[in-house]
């Protein structure tokens, strides 16, 4: 599976009906974005099973400016709808590898619920 542009009329309902996004806040002019983006769909092409999601922060600078976007490329990982992984730079491909592994394992309800443990 590609990548999908994402906007801020699909962003939500995207990350909210599938188990795990990914999101590449990136721009054309962004040298940096641009090494990263084949190492991005190279990964969306080997797991098929997560979403691979891509905004573009000129096109969508309100949806950029909602996401706190101070630095690009930045890339996002969503699970269950819950934001597990934020993260300004490119990665290489190993290092994206290991976030996917990361995000993939996580079990972010116990999480959740360790977290409001600690609030209590």
């Amino acid at each position: 599976m590609s990548t999908t542009t994402l906007t801020g009329q699909t962003f939500a309902q995207t990350v909210e009906d599938n188990e795990i996004v990914l999101v590449d806040f990136w721009a054309a002019w962004c040298g940096p974005c641009r090494m990263f983006a084949p190492v991005y769909e190279q990964a969306a092409e080997q797991h098929p099973e997560i979403v691979f999601g891509k905004v573009d922060t000129e096109a969508e600078q309100d949806l950029a400016a909602m996401a706190q976007i101070t630095s690009i490329p930045t890339l996002m990982a969503f699970k269950k709808g819950h934001l597990v992984f934020a993260q300004p730079g490119a990665l290489p491909a190993a290092a994206l590898e290991q976030v996917i592994d990361a995000v993939t394992e996580l079990d972010v309800d116990a999480a959740l619920a360790a977290a409001q443990d600690q609030q209590q």
